[in-house]
């Protein structure tokens, strides 16, 4: 799990080393439209960047394809967005969705559980218990990790301004413990 600006933050499944070159690539194009514009990126808009990086890499010569599925989760002026990128460059919104090992049980669990006006702690019970369902062995704050994008005041203008935040070990085992 990789945060790419105050608003954006980003997950995979695949390979590790293509994952934080992807990171790479993501920051760099926030950073650029940061210095253009003041603000954080659109999540469709950096997800546009990086899905036309990896569609490049499918077809250019002397190079293979990136062997990660991504996750990008956001807050922009269009609210919460959750966008999936294959590694061939094509990416999807989502309300809920899950990559991986074990994805198609994980999608099944979600379309029963997911409600869209849920509450933030409900949302992370009902993403800790889809893990739940995929995981082999014991879950422990160790083996998982857990993102949210909650919203925060900010002093000097008063505006809300949204912030993804990675969980901590100790936050996590307090979510797990309530699990039965």
């Amino acid at each position: 799990m990789a945060k790419i600006c105050d608003s954006i933050g980003m997950v995979y499944s695949g390979m590790g080393p293509d994952f934080r070159v992807l990171v790479n690539s993501a920051r760099k194009a926030a950073q650029k439209y940061i210095q253009t514009y003041m603000e954080d990126p659109p999540v469709r808009i950096l997800v546009k960047e990086l899905a036309g990086i990896m569609q490049e890499f499918t077809q250019s010569g002397g190079v293979r394809p990136f062997g990660v599925s991504l996750l990008l989760a956001g807050v922009d002026e269009r609210g919460p967005n959750l966008y999936q990128v294959d590694p061939s460059g094509s990416y999807f919104p989502w309300k809920a969705t899950a990559i991986g090992k074990n994805m198609i049980n994980s999608k099944t669990f979600l379309e029963k559980r997911f409600n869209g006006d849920m509450e933030l702690e409900d949302a992370v019970h009902t993403a800790i218990l889809t893990l739940k369902e995929g995981i082999e062995g014991q879950m422990t704050e160790e083996s998982i990790d857990i993102g949210i994008i909650n919203t925060i005041s900010a002093a000097e203008s008063g505006e809300a301004k949204p912030i993804f935040k990675r969980l901590t070990k100790t936050e996590i085992k307090d979510y797990l413990s309530n699990i039965v």
